[in-house]
């Protein structure tokens, strides 16, 4: 006899109270997400500014966490930063859950979350066809630009110091690596 564990999904999260917590769902399991480092809020609000910069001059559009990306019931993630090309913004409806995926998706890497976030996470993200991922690392002050092909990620660059990092996706997108992390 097999020991079935029950699944958990949206639904169920929407009908959970209010406790000031973030949760993700990976296959059916409950996750909670801890509360980040300052380090890690940081390099956040660094890349969410450039993004928004960026969104404002090329019509795309910026979100921040927390924000459900939900792929299906059972699988529903709070990246970091999502970006939306102009082309699919419309796509973000203001008053309803975000059911599509991003064409970037940020994490921003924690000591607690960066084994989820490498590994699970950007499982989850090609999965569902999520064409860029951003793995920033405040510790190491390093940020990985890694492009979708062929349903698996390559690292399309990894940057440090003053290399400039480039969105494989948005060719017009560039910026210094280490304006991203002020506090080194």
């Amino acid at each position: 006899m097999q020991d079935m564990q029950p699944r958990f999904g949206y639904s169920d999260l929407l009908a959970m109270p209010e406790d000031g917590r973030r949760y993700e769902i990976h296959g059916g399991e409950l996750v909670v997400v801890p509360s980040p480092m300052p380090c890690h809020q940081i390099a956040v609000t660094e890349l969410l500014m450039l993004l928004c910069d960026y969104g404002r001059r090329a019509g795309g559009i910026a979100v921040v966490a927390p924000l459900d990306i939900v792929f299906d019931e059972h699988d529903v993630v709070q990246p970091d930063i999502v970006f939306f090309r102009a082309e699919r913004r419309h796509l973000v409806r203001p008053y309803e859950v975000t059911r599509v995926a991003p064409d970037i998706a940020v994490e921003v890497l924690s000591p607690s979350t960066a084994a989820v976030d490498r590994g699970r996470k950007m499982g989850m993200f090609a999965g569902y066809g999520v064409p860029e991922c951003w793995i920033v690392d405040p510790v190491r002050l390093r940020i990985e630009v890694h492009a979708l092909e062929n349903g698996v990620y390559r690292c399309a660059q990894a940057a440090t110091g003053g290399d400039i990092v480039r969105s494989v996706l948005l060719p017009d997108l560039a910026f210094a690596a280490d304006g991203i992390f002020p506090f080194a």
